[in-house]
Order: C-alpha cells, then sequence, then structure tokens
C-alpha cells in the first residue's frame, strides 16, 4: 500500500488492543497469513467475534503499532499477540508469542523490538521465566531479528492436528 510506504516513525505509537481492536487484528492478521502463506480458517466475521471474546476475557494479549488517529481501524501498521501457557516439563508458566507481524513499511525500523519488549514484560509481570514462539523455516530475516534479541532457537517439528465437530 502506498500510504504505508510514507509513514513517518515519529508519529507512530504502541498500545494495548482492546476488545474493540479485533476488528483491526483481523485485517493485520489477514496480511500477516497472507505473508506466510498460510489459509485462514472460518469467515472474517467468524474470527472478528472469536478475537473480541479472546480480548475480552483476557485469553490472548494484543498490542498495537498504531499511525495517527489510533481509534481508525487502518491506522493499525502491525501487532503482537501473547497467551500464556503451562509446561510440564519445566513445571511453571510460560508465555507463547502467537504473532508478532509488521507491515514491510515498518520493518527495521525497531517496532518489532518494542513489540517484543512490550510481550516479555507482560510475561515477566506474569510470572513466566520464558517466552516461546515460532515462525517459518524459511523467514531468515525474522530469525536474524530473534537472535539479535538474545533468543535462542530450538528446532522442532511443528503439528497441527484438526479436530472437528
Amino acid at each position: 500500500m502506498r500510504a504505508e510506504a510514507s509513514l513517518d516513525p515519529a508519529s507512530l505509537t504502541v498500545r494495548r488492543a482492546a476488545p474493540g481492536d479485533a476488528e483491526a487484528l483481523v485485517r493485520l492478521g489477514e496480511a500477516h497469513a497472507a505473508f506466510e502463506g498460510l489459509a485462514l480458517p472460518d469467515g472474517r466475521e467468524a474470527r472478528r467475534r472469536r478475537l473480541e471474546l479472546a480480548l475480552l476475557q483476557q485469553r490472548v494479549q494484543a498490542w498495537l503499532v498504531c499511525g495517527p488517529q489510533a481509534l481508525s481501524l487502518s491506522r493499525a501498521h502491525g501487532y503482537a499477540t501473547l497467551t500464556l501457557d503451562f509446561s510440564t516439563l519445566a513445571a511453571e508458566p510460560y508465555a507463547h508469542l502467537d504473532c508478532l507481524y509488521l507491515q514491510p513499511a515498518l520493518r527495521g525500523q525497531g517496532w518489532g523490538q518494542v513489540l517484543l519488549q512490550l510481550a516479555s514484560g507482560h510475561a515477566r509481570a506474569q510470572g513466566c521465566r520464558e517466552l516461546q514462539w515460532q515462525t517459518p523455516e524459511w523467514n531468515e530475516a525474522a530469525a536474524r531479528f530473534y537472535r539479535r534479541q538474545g533468543a535462542q532457537e530450538r528446532i522442532k517439528r511443528r503439528f497441527i492436528l484438526a479436530l472437528p465437530d
């Protein structure tokens, strides 16, 4: 998008997402899925309702990188989402960084580090000693970014088992 290429980094802020931001998260999630070549389940409205409920119930925490007029859904340009989980092996809670995505015009400007720091701070405040996530094998730029942040790689295979109704 041309308008995003001319974003002024000084005009951007990061804020915590609220249930009313579900539409912005759906829109950014669609861009994220397209970037990774992933198919999304269900329809857009069903995803929006589920995200809104998850935010309302605080099952997911999210942060948005927003431009001027932050209340406008079209002004969100990046996001990070986090959920809490429990490690049986370590016998302690950990946080799962489900998504961290920035539109191309914002990459390399420090916004990913800001989002990662916010997610890490939230995880620490919840008693977590680890933040875990995955990125596609082909995404070397993301892997370099995460290594620069001090993250260590653990190679595993990811499996997904569909659970039909």
